[in-house]
């Protein structure tokens, strides 16, 4: 296993791209270690050594993934995010726990939260719905990842309209959390859900715009008509 890893990492030295190095920073206000190479080309490189262990055991491959994590690159967890989810058929409840390590662990900007959540966890959860009372638990935690990690878990279900009322329960714990990226993280699931629920979500946002902070609420009403929209922002 470490043969892979060495062959992967020796590959993402082999990619840096001068550009996407310099600029790569920029879109987090927290320090990010990162090689500099496209996502483009990650991708690729995921793709290609996916082929290599995908006839592994489980167990063999999450440790494969552990370890990426722990080298803290952008690129590396990325791999995982691909990775993880390849891996959905074989997924089983206590795989919650590993998971949730994970983030609480490594997770430590936006784009690893949401690359890993979106997808992973969002089959997860599809998987087994009887788990999602745990993200309320997610979501009264102080790790801020964690806590925007309740949310954008049912990110992708939400598209379609799924667990509309989690999402609402997620909401009302992160409510009025003080964390930009915890607010924009509960917003963007309850724009999600607003693509089939509209009305259930602007109803929502009405009843509580008064301590829902402008951050949420805006991300919230992004997808309805401009007149729901103006009825939203307006202050009372």
């Amino acid at each position: 296993m470490n043969a892979i890893l060495s062959q992967i990492r020796a590959e993402l030295k082999a990619s840096v791209d001068a550009k996407t190095q310099a600029s790569f920073q920029r879109f987090f206000k927290e320090p990010v270690k990162a090689y500099g190479v496209k996502t483009a080309t990650v991708e690729k490189i995921g793709a290609k050594y996916w082929k290599e262990i995908a006839h592994l055991p489980k167990a063999e491959i999450f440790t494969l993934c552990e370890d990426l994590y722990k080298s803290d690159y952008m690129e590396e967890a990325f791999i995982v995010s691909g990775w993880a989810p390849r891996l959905t058929v074989q997924f089983q409840p206590g795989d919650l726990s590993l998971f949730y390590r994970w983030i609480d662990v490594y997770i430590n900007n936006w784009a690893k939260c949401d690359g890993f959540c979106n997808h992973t966890m969002g089959n997860f959860f599809e998987k087994f719905p009887e788990l999602l009372p745990e993200l309320e638990k997610w979501a009264k935690t102080k790790n801020r990842w964690v806590k925007r990690a309740a949310a954008v878990s049912l990110i992708v279900p939400a598209k379609r309209g799924k667990y509309l009322e989690n999402a609402f329960r997620i909401a009302d714990i992160l409510l009025t959390d003080k964390d930009d990226m915890v607010q924009k993280g509960y917003g963007w699931l309850l724009k999600e859900e607003s693509r089939l629920h509209q009305k259930e979500v602007f109803d929502y946002v009405v009843k509580n715009k008064k301590v829902m902070p402008r951050t949420a609420l805006r991300y919230a009403i992004e997808l309805m008509p401009p007149e729901m929209r103006q009825e939203a922002m307006k202050k009372d």
